[in-house]
């Protein structure tokens, strides 16, 4: 319907008054008992205020749920055994060198201290820490685990035993669970002392296999330093030496000397060869330039002087003149000595060339004797470092060899401190497990959201239809009115007519005034919002049908029929359903003809009504006797009767089948100016509504809405609380 249909279609409030009849209600305030326009628009989601109802809704559900599990985590708390738990700690000291000398004592803590104190955890848990406690406090029995006690061979594992390392320190926590406190408290300091012992255990161990192993070797190398000795001894005598790098030594300077002394010879001979080849050529000067011409040079100045003289005296005396002769006899005397020393300087270099000569032969006889030892020398030498170099490094190994053994003995006897028992484990004053306000806690919560989200999956997996809001979001139709559940009507209607003080429809026997009350009052709102849904058009006819069987179409179209003739009102209720007649059964109307006779005989249907003595407005055409044949000519028969009808009586009724899975209905929904469709709210499958408005819409026929069934207060927030109109009700009555 349009919304200028909306907007002028009107209802009647149990006041009498009239209201504006929309597809889509909301529940009004419980004192008022009146149903109004929804103020949420149409969206694509769901809206919060939708879950808040699902969870009002099955909020006892969820209460008595959640009070369940909480009363039963707070028994099976109470009747655990309780658990204690001691903590012994642990101080790993990574500072402490492992050792008392040596290099142990100067060796510092190594970037490993995650990788040592994992290695320290997996230690504690180990079975050779773990299997003496377990034997001496019999831990295996205390955890149920017998089967292990006579497996010996199997590794010992304590399931309530658990070693951990607070962050970022060095300590290992020790924790030992037991029903027993004092238990758990020595089990927990009996491990920590397994685990110390253990360790200087290993230690002992380690240090007497390495004290063995290098005793083995020392043998092994004390020999071998012995024979490397012997050679070099041997090798001594037979060079004559003690040490032959000594020796090596002198010789390389001596002959660095003699090569000196070699080389000053050869300068010296050739500096005399060369005095003697002047001296051999007769001249003065080249004798007196030699190293023995300094007499001759004297004498050459005496005799220079002295014939100076002569030649003087010559020129003044005679030859026979003293003077004259003294001074030749001079000159005479002077030559004599010049030609003596002559002579003489001339034999010494001849001398001094000979002698440069023998020394020079000699210092190279000598350079060659002494190259060639030291060459004989060198070539043995290497023999002799080889030999050396091995008996010294046997011998520095032998005594590096002998300190480490006796280092080892020592620190293996020295208890290391690195790793102590800083805080012993004792008894637990309260038990740890369980804890009876954090299980109850826990449950309470766990509990509340496993309630919510199955209160909310629940409603989540429905597929059924349960309010006007779900049908226009998921169908694109609307709802025109929707009947309440009436637990104590059902499947008949009552051989009372409604009396006009009381307002109400019909009842049966025994049935509260209040609920019968708001059925009537949901009808009479669904027949306003029928007949007033379109101004411009006057609706005469209207078919109910459903989806499935069961839907409460034909409790539905009496009641229609019943309150439209209550207003005086010509009305004809007509049962099209060939296959399950059930009109007549709620009107106590004998079995007889109806309209499959008028059908199939072509009977006059008027003659085949009948009607309440307390409604006379109101005329019925039961269905009469099954008929395939009936069924097959519906279309054609049935159109002109409700031309017919049409024409005497302001509303006809036709109650059809089914839609899905019967013909008929859609042959009679082509020929009524509307067609309704009746669904059970929270039971009808939204698929199959969908299916059948779609196949409605397809054969063009006018589709008025979906009225819904069996409502109650739970189950949609849309719906109003029906128990008020008793209320109202009975107020009226005391009134």
């Amino acid at each position: 319907m349009s919304q200028e249909h909306n907007e002028h279609s009107l209802v009647l409030s149990p006041e009498g008054q009239r209201l504006p009849a929309y597809t889509t209600f909301r529940a009004a305030p419980q004192h008022s008992g009146l149903y109004f326009p929804s103020d949420e628009t149409e969206g694509s989601g769901v809206p919060l205020s939708h879950y808040a109802w699902v969870l009002k809704r099955h909020r006892w559900k969820m209460l008595a749920f959640v009070l369940l599990a909480t009363s039963a985590a707070f028994a099976i708390s109470t009747r655990i055994t309780p658990i204690y738990e001691s903590t012994a700690t642990i101080d790993v000291d990574r500072q402490t060198p492992p050792g008392v000398i040596g290099q142990e004592a100067a060796r510092s803590s190594h970037n490993d201290s995650d990788q040592f104190l994992a290695t320290q955890i997996k230690l504690l848990q180990s079975d050779s820490v773990l299997r003496p406690v377990a034997e001496k406090y019999a831990l295996l029995r205390h955890e149920d685990r017998e089967g292990l006690v006579h497996t010996k061979d199997a590794p010992v594992l304590l399931k309530n035993l658990k070693v951990s390392r607070p962050p970022n320190t060095y300590l290992l926590l020790v924790t030992y669970r037991s029903s027993d406190a004092y238990l758990a408290a020595n089990a927990a300091n009996a491990i920590s002392n397994s685990y110390l012992e253990h360790t200087y255990n290993i230690r002992i161990r380690a240090s007497a296999s390495l004290s063995s192993f290098m005793e083995k070797q020392l043998d092994e190398l004390r020999a071998k330093m012995e024979r490397s000795s012997l050679a070099l001894s041997h090798f001594e005598r037979e060079l004559n030496v003690i040490n032959p790098e000594e020796k090596t030594s002198i010789l390389s300077a001596r002959l660095l000397q003699l090569n000196t002394e070699f080389t000053n010879a050869q300068a010296d001979r050739v500096r005399k060869d060369s005095v003697h080849g002047s001296v051999q050529s007769g001249s003065v000067e080249s004798l007196e330039a030699s190293p023995q011409g300094e007499d001759l040079r004297r004498l050459t100045m005496r005799l220079n002087e002295a014939q100076e003289n002569f030649a003087q005296i010559k020129s003044h005396y005679g030859a026979n003149h003293p003077e004259h002769r003294k001074a030749a006899a001079q000159v005479a005397a002077i030559q004599r000595a010049f030609d003596a020393t002559r002579k003489s300087v001339a034999g010494r270099v001849d001398v001094e060339l000979l002698q440069a000569q023998t020394r020079e032969a000699m210092l190279l006889k000598e350079v060659a004797t002494t190259k060639a030892d030291l060459d004989k020398l060198n070539s043995r030498s290497f023999e002799y470092q080889a030999l050396k170099r091995e008996a010294d490094a046997d011998k520095k190994l032998y005594e590096e060899l002998v300190r480490k053994i006796k280092e080892a003995g020592i620190n293996a006897g020295f208890q290391n401190s690195s790793i102590r028992l800083a805080d012993p484990a004792r008894p637990g004053a309260l038990p740890v497990f369980p804890n009876v306000k954090l299980n109850v806690a826990l449950a309470l919560l766990l509990s509340t959201l496993l309630a919510l989200g199955a209160a909310l999956l629940s409603d989540v997996l429905d597929n059924t239809i349960r309010d006007p809001e779900q049908v226009a979001r998921t169908m694109n139709a609307e709802v025109i009115g929707t009947l309440p559940s009436v637990r104590t009507w059902k499947n008949r209607l009552g051989p009372v007519a409604a009396s006009p003080e009381k307002g109400a429809l019909v009842r049966s026997a025994g049935e509260p005034d209040g609920l019968v009350s708001g059925f009537d009052e949901a009808v009479r709102t669904l027949r306003n919002s029928i007949l007033l849904s379109d101004i411009d058009r006057r609706i005469r006819s209207i078919l109910i049908t459903s989806a499935s069987p069961s839907e409460g179409k034909s409790t539905t179209g009496a009641h229609l029929a019943l309150t439209h003739a209550q207003q005086g009102n010509r009305t004809l209720l007509i049962d099209g359903d060939l296959r399950r007649p059930s009109v007549h059964k709620r009107f106590n109307i004998p079995p007889g003809k109806g309209l499959s006779n008028v059908l199939t005989s072509q009977e006059d249907w008027r003659t085949l009504l009948s009607s309440p003595e307390e409604t006379p407005d109101l005329h019925i055409l039961p269905a009469g006797p099954p008929s395939r044949r009936a069924s097959d000519l519906i279309g054609r028969g049935l159109e002109e009767m409700l031309n017919e009808a049409c024409q005497e009586y302001d509303l006809v009724v036709l109650d059809a089948p089914p839609l899905l899975g019967f013909a008929e209905p859609l042959q009679m929904a082509t020929i009524v100016d509307g067609v309704i469709v009746v669904t059970r709210a929270g039971q009808t499958d939204r698929k199959a509504v969908s299916n059948v408005i779609a196949t409605l819409r397809r054969l063009r026929a006018n589709v008025l809405g979906i009225v819904l069934n069996e409502v109650h207060k739970e189950m949609s927030s849309s719906y109003y609380y029906y128990g008020h109109y008793s209320t109202y009700y009975q107020a009226q009555g005391k009134a």
